[in-house]
């Protein structure tokens, strides 16, 4: 393995890192679509951005664009905070809308220029090892000095508020009646992923963002009963997907993200057909009742453990 390959598999490893800790957090809250929606609500701050600098530099185009991520995760959640409007609906609500709002920005105003996400804000992962910055005389690849910083915060914010954001987690009723304000926490985990998607966008691209913030944590989900063991267990399966997944597009000569991700979803496959609640283990324990660790029976097993 050459260096640039090392700092391939390390920037993607950092990525899933950053998007392991925060990724149980959204699926178990029932938030797995963020991910995605913050990816196309950055379009009017990119826009934002040219109208105000007439610039296309990395470092502005990353502010515009994460000024209106967390802008869409914070409208999000107060759609969701109404308690009219579930929160799958909340995140195609809001989206669309600053989606739509970017695309007649550039209508408008930018359609003279090559102005889209695909050239300021959706990086290639393969080109990390060229942009790099001199810390204390080393050379350093920029992406990854940003993600390390990142995954460092995101490290501080769930470790200080581990019993607070578990609690409300599972049950935010009683995270409200014992004073935990659940919504300051969620507005304090959404504006961590927002910054997380918007800082690895541009070095690994929007759909590897997605697919490290959501699968492995689904993956985790599905094999483990506690949430600090989803945690790891995310991280490790995003790990995996780096490194497994960069020897997979180097033996193909394929796409490197669309490698990782593919190997990620593989995990999640194996989870799903190995895991006790899995088809496999349905279709083996036939109509028999199934043991007192999962609950219920066959015909009616009630809803499925949920790691706490």
């Amino acid at each position: 393995m050459t260096a640039d390959d090392l700092t391939i598999v390390l920037v993607a490893g950092l990525t899933a890192t950053a998007c392991g800790l925060l990724g149980p957090f959204l699926v178990l809250r029932r938030l797995a679509l963020l991910a995605d929606a913050v990816s196309h609500a950055v379009l009017p701050g990119i826009v934002a951005v040219w109208l105000i600098a007439e610039t296309r530099a990395p470092v502005p185009v990353v502010a515009g664009a994460a000024a209106f991520a967390v802008l869409c995760v914070l409208g999000i959640d107060a759609v969701r905070a109404t308690g009219l409007v579930a929160s799958d609906a909340a995140i195609a609500l809001v989206f669309p809308a600053l989606f739509s709002l970017g695309v007649l920005g550039i209508t408008r105003y930018a359609s003279d220029i090559h102005l889209d996400l695909d050239s300021t804000i959706y990086g290639e992962i393969a080109f990390t090892p060229f942009d790099v910055v001199t810390i204390a005389g080393v050379d350093l690849a920029r992406a990854g000095v940003v993600l390390a910083v990142v995954v460092l915060l995101n490290l501080v914010l769930v470790t200080a508020l581990w019993k607070e954001l578990r609690a409300t987690t599972f049950d935010p009723h009683f995270g409200r009646v014992t004073g935990l304000r659940p919504r300051l926490l969620s507005r304090l985990l959404l504006v961590a992923v927002a910054i997380t998607a918007v800082s690895a966008f541009e070095a690994v691209g929007a759909i590897l963002v997605v697919t490290m913030l959501i699968v492995p944590a689904a993956t985790a989900f599905l094999v483990t009963r506690s949430l600090a063991a989803m945690v790891a267990v995310a991280v490790a399966v995003g790990w995996v997907g780096a490194v497994a997944g960069h020897v997979l597009a180097l033996t193909f000569d394929s796409s490197i993200a669309g490698a990782m991700g593919l190997v990620c979803t593989g995990c999640f496959v194996v989870a799903l057909v190995a895991s006790p609640r899995g088809p496999v283990a349905r279709l083996l324990r036939g109509r028999r009742r199934v043991p007192e660790f999962f609950g219920g029976d066959v015909e009616n097993p009630g809803p499925a453990p949920s790691p706490r």
